[in-house]
């Protein structure tokens, strides 16, 4: 693993809908293991579903797992694999310190908090306040309708996203870009 002052984060978000067995938690396992084999420290909210998932893959890889909690949710403390928990107030704040820490965004299959997170990543890119070096990757097929239909009512919103069929392109994808 790269030495701490050159190790990238890589914000992962997804559903904490998962469960162990579930191609999305399957997939979301193999990202966080592969972004930890390959030098990555992975951030996500911290608790289950692909949350859980990315940090076991990448705990079981020896990688570093920042956790963004939030009090609002009551949800307890973060999951098993999370070595850095940063607790915040509230969903806003929350999202803001994914988005702060990320230097790449990979987003999996999700709902509407995925969504949220999509957006809001996206929006950011989208005016300028999320560096052109800080790609968005989508993982799968599952966002690929929105993908269509925000090309048909804004072409160039889609620059800012790159789709990825598999978790292993995923990483190419931030390789490419040199991080």
């Amino acid at each position: 693993m790269a030495k701490e002052n050159e190790t990238k984060t890589v914000t992962v978000f997804g559903t904490s809908k998962a469960s162990e067995g579930d191609s999305v938690f399957e997939l979301a396992e193999s990202v966080g293991r592969l972004l930890a084999e390959n030098g990555y420290a992975v951030a996500n909210g911290g608790y289950g579903g692909t949350m859980l998932a990315a940090a076991k893959g990448a705990a079981a890889a020896g990688g570093h797992v920042i956790g963004v909690t939030c009090t609002a949710f009551k949800r307890g403390k973060a999951n098993e694999y999370v070595i850095e928990e940063i607790s915040t107030d509230g969903l806003n704040e929350r999202l803001g310190k994914l988005i702060e820490l990320g230097e790449a965004y990979i987003v999996l299959p999700g709902g509407t908090g995925t969504l949220l997170e999509l957006a809001d990543v996206w929006e950011h890119k989208n005016k300028g306040f999320a560096g052109a070096d800080k790609p968005i990757i989508l993982v799968g097929d599952f966002w690929r309708p929105l993908i269509n239909m925000m090309a048909a009512a804004d072409a160039d919103s889609v620059l800012h996203v790159e789709q990825a069929d598999t978790a292993e392109e995923a990483i190419e994808l931030l390789k490419d870009r040199g991080l």
